[in-house]
């Protein structure tokens, strides 16, 4: 995996060396800044590869920063995830609006948002990412088409690598039965919804073997998760 320049604008300077931590064991080179202001420099001077945005900083807003990142040409393809305490929904579209890839609420799990970062670079900048997937013991080999839990092998049918590398994709989502579908099956597909119930227990028996910690999380009335909390 190539090292990848991470531009941390947080305020909180608890939280701020807790992610640091993380992103650097991960081998990101983080670049941190309490300020709105200064995140437009460093931008400037070295255009990240991914920016982690507070909504509220010191100077200028995180909408603000994220507006102007946006507008400018060196950052406008620059992926922006915004941290926030603010849950509502007219908040987290009104982040998606002004142009972040992604949002996630405080309080997270650090781990979760390390593999929300790694699932943005996939989709955006594929070299910094590598071909493997990853959550908690779960590693995907997307070219070598294997799964290790613990470092064991784990054998699974091509529906349910393909349910899995959906779900380690975007680790933490709810995705409802008919948008795992559309996503691992196609549009076209003409398949019952409760075939994805199906697969979903053979991915859960293959994946949680030996009496290993159950990482899908059944959303009652809502879906799926890749999620670890139960």
């Amino acid at each position: 995996m190539t090292t990848a320049r991470m531009l941390l604008v947080e305020d909180d300077a608890a939280l701020a060396e807790l992610l640091t931590f993380h992103f650097e064991r991960e081998d990101f080179l983080v670049q941190h800044t309490p300020d709105g202001e200064e995140a437009l420099l460093f931008a400037r001077e070295t255009p990240p590869d991914i920016v982690l945005l507070d909504w509220m900083v010191e100077g200028l807003s995180g909408i603000e920063v994220c507006r102007r990142l946006r507008r400018a040409p060196d950052t406008a393809n620059v992926p922006i995830i915004m941290l926030t305490a603010r849950g509502e929904e007219e908040d987290r579209v009104r982040g998606l609006d002004t142009g972040a890839d992604d949002y996630v609420t405080k309080p997270f799990s650090p781990r979760e948002l390390v593999a929300r970062v790694n699932a943005v670079l996939r989709r955006v900048r594929p070299a910094l990412a590598g071909a493997e997937l990853r959550y908690d013991d779960l590693v995907m080999d997307t070219v070598g088409h294997k799964v290790r839990r613990d470092g064991q092998v784990i054998p699974l049918g091509p529906t349910e690598f393909r349910l899995l590398r959906h779900f380690l994709e975007h680790p933490g989502w709810v995705f409802s039965r008919e948008r795992l579908l559309d996503a691992v099956w196609g549009h076209d597909a003409e398949i019952e919804s409760r075939t994805v119930d199906v697969h979903i227990r053979r991915l859960r028996k293959a994946i949680n073997a030996g009496g290993r910690t159950d990482l899908i999380r059944t959303v009652r009335s809502a879906g799926y998760a890749l999620d670890s909390v139960q």
